[in-house]
């Protein structure tokens, strides 16, 4: 079976890690800081807050913008939960703005007819899903007219790009994943971005039960550090990301090319101000099809999987808290109609042959 995911872990990470266990040092320490300050400056923003997962990263993100109890956050419902949980752990309210059925991602129109439904939004907490840059431009314009704090959601969108500026550089806070299956990973582990000095001297007391020195605590904060452990495996996963993501982008110029004759999928769409670096690879085939498809190719090894299946605001707990359905139209319409083929970097040759000839020997 050709697998949806496939972690690299190589000598330089083993290497690192073993640097970790000789120095005893296994919680926050310099490999911590060396990783926040790589990545900021990878990420094109002025700081880093490492932590414990792409949740508390969210979370952390939100406080440092002040989003407290009763606070309205427009936000996407075709996400993974925790951007909309996220909202919740702050005592805030998502309010849920629908997708641009050809990117996936947040549709300004719809964004702006949430704002201007909702009263006093206090931000708007955007998803570059699958690895694909939001309409940047378009968001900030909104930005300026509404006054709203602008938070990046770019767990799945690691180098990711709009017109040649990396994402999490453009709102007022930017949270990233390094969960196994990520186009980077440390495992389990995140990271909280911000341009604002004030903001990352809260994030850094959010993360740390509320600390300021070794034994003061001046507000209410958690255990979201991340471990040296992890840093040590993102150091080495941050010098190769690049590397990886242009086999990414390869591959899916590859689908591209040999899928564009077959008229029951429709490829990625990639705006020409956008560098999407593919976390997820995710085709759209009709509602009534896609079991039977993801099936066949079961049948013929080659992995597949449905990110994701429910819009959030579907969900058997936000149901419960009086969320009701019809909200977002098309988000509704796609997850019931995505899939997403593989596309990590450890595709070899053959096994992305082998992908392209049985999809293009799939009969409807």
């Amino acid at each position: 079976m050709i697998n949806i995911a496939s972690p690299i872990i190589g000598r330089k990470e083993r290497k690192l890690i073993k640097e970790v266990l000789d120095s005893r040092i296994l919680a926050s320490g310099k490999y911590v800081a060396q990783f926040e300050q790589s990545f900021a400056k990878y990420s094109g923003a002025k700081f880093g807050i490492a932590n414990a997962n792409g949740t508390t990263s969210l979370h952390t993100a939100l406080l440092m913008c002040g989003i407290k109890s009763g606070d309205k956050v427009v936000t996407t419902p075709f996400s993974f939960i925790a951007t909309a949980n996220s909202i919740l752990f702050c005592g805030a309210k998502p309010i849920f703005a629908d997708i641009d059925p050809k990117t996936f991602n947040i549709n300004p129109v719809e964004l702006e007819k949430m704002l201007k439904k909702e009263r006093n939004v206090k931000a708007v907490l955007i998803v570059h899903l699958y690895g694909l840059p939001c309409d940047i431009d378009a968001i900030l314009k909104l930005k300026k007219k509404y006054k709203f704090k602008l938070i990046e959601d770019s767990c799945q969108a690691h180098g990711a790009e709009f017109k040649k500026k990396k994402v999490g550089s453009f709102g007022d806070a930017a949270a990233f994943s390094f969960y196994a299956t990520k186009n980077m990973m440390t495992g389990e582990g995140g990271i909280t971005l911000t341009n604002d000095e004030k903001a990352d001297k809260y994030g850094r007391q959010i993360i740390n039960h509320g600390r300021v020195g070794h034994s003061t605590h001046t507000v209410l904060g958690y255990n979201y550090r991340l471990t040296n452990l992890a840093a040590a495996i993102g150091i080495a996963q941050l010098e190769q990301l690049e590397n990886w993501i242009e086999k990414r982008i390869a591959t899916a110029q590859k689908y591209n090319e040999a899928f564009k004759g077959l008229n029951f999928l429709h490829t990625p769409v990639v705006p020409k101000s956008c560098r999407h670096v593919f976390h997820q690879y995710t085709v759209r085939i009709a509602a009534r099809e896609r079991d039977r498809f993801m099936k066949y190719l079961a049948e013929n090894g080659v992995g597949s999987g449905v990110y994701y299946s429910s819009v959030i605001y579907k969900q058997p707990f936000y149901k419960q808290l009086g969320y009701k359905s019809g909200v977002c139209k098309e988000a509704e319409k796609a997850v019931e109609e995505v899939v997403s083929l593989p596309v990590h970097p450890l595709l070899s040759k053959a096994n992305i042959d082998k992908i392209i000839k049985v999809i293009k020997s799939y009969k409807k």
